[in-house]
């Protein structure tokens, strides 16, 4: 009879967790074979069917919930071993980092810097996306750590408030507004963030109720593209003045004030709270440092 290992305790979970076989392949970057194998191995070691296999799925068998208790007591054990023991320039792996195109642009490259330092031979993958599929990423297990417009509001994610990005209004240079409100500034398109996002929701309303609904939204999921289409005259726009300073001082882009500004923008680093690992808390609280002292410098 063969011994049980810790893959086959952490493919047992992933199944558990996931509600199957074929989302634990993914997330553990197995074949589905392999996961069968290792569960049908853990079971001959057991001497027990852990799972009732039926056409609805995979359900725990009686043997299999008791293993579920010490299963997740024996990772808390391997969690503390990472944390108290193993020194971080030793840990390998790899982490699927989702951002948000704001982050991307502005304190992105010190984080992965910093992560390097803390971690020299972590795998890191990047994927910049709006935050509406980041958060779909993070439930679905395809993203270990999300930094996005947040937070998550789900029971089974840990989120962790990271400074805001105030947002400031631009036009072209030289952009004759014409008047009033209404009459002036936004008689031409505002260029805005995608159609499937909170601040795009946000600035609709606002300008539905303070200048009203003749307003013409262009929603871009590119914030570069927001910029240069400011920058042509083909429109105003409502931007993170972090990234527009640069443009403003280059002449490129004009500030204005039509008496009102949207909402900062709220960001989160957030990730799953099960199963803990030390390292993705350790790069979520990296982000937190890093976030606080470019806030400091801008």
């Amino acid at each position: 009879m063969s011994r049980m290992n810790l893959e086959q305790i952490r493919t047992f979970l992933a199944v558990v967790r996931l509600g199957g076989v074929s989302k634990a392949a993914q997330v553990l970057n197995l074949t589905q074979p392999a996961v069968t194998t290792r569960i049908r191995n853990l079971e001959q070691s057991l001497g027990a069917d852990l799972f009732d296999r039926t056409g609805s799925g995979m359900r725990l068998t009686k043997r299999g919930e008791l293993l579920l208790k010490y299963a997740e007591q024996f990772e808390q054990l391997g969690e503390l071993v990472q944390k108290d023991v193993i020194e971080p320039e030793g840990t390998e792996g790899r982490l699927r980092l989702g951002v948000s195109e704001t982050i991307a642009q502005c304190w992105l490259p010190e984080f992965i810097a910093r992560l390097h330092q803390i971690y020299p031979r972590l795998e890191i993958e990047i994927n910049v996306d709006i935050s509406m599929n980041l958060r779909a990423g993070l439930l679905d297990r395809e993203i270990d750590l999300a930094i996005l417009l947040g937070p998550v509001s789900d029971h089974a994610v840990d989120n962790i408030e990271l400074p805001g990005f105030d947002l400031a209004w631009y036009q072209a240079p030289g952009s004759d507004h014409g008047g009033g409100a209404s009459a002036g500034y936004f008689s031409r398109p505002v260029i805005t963030y995608a159609r499937n996002t909170r601040p795009y929701r946000e600035l609709k309303s606002e300008l539905f109720r303070r200048v009203g609904p003749g307003i013409a939204l262009f929603p871009s999921s590119s914030l570069s593209a927001c910029f240069r289409l400011v920058e042509a005259g083909l429109g105003v726009a409502a931007l993170p003045r972090a990234l527009g300073a640069a443009y403003v001082e280059s002449g490129r882009i004009a500030e204005f004030d039509p008496g009102w500004h949207p909402e900062p923008l709220r960001f989160s680093a957030s990730y799953m709270g099960e199963p803990r690992s030390h390292m993705i808390i350790t790069a979520a609280q990296t982000a937190l440092r890093v976030a606080l002292e470019h806030e400091e410098h801008r």
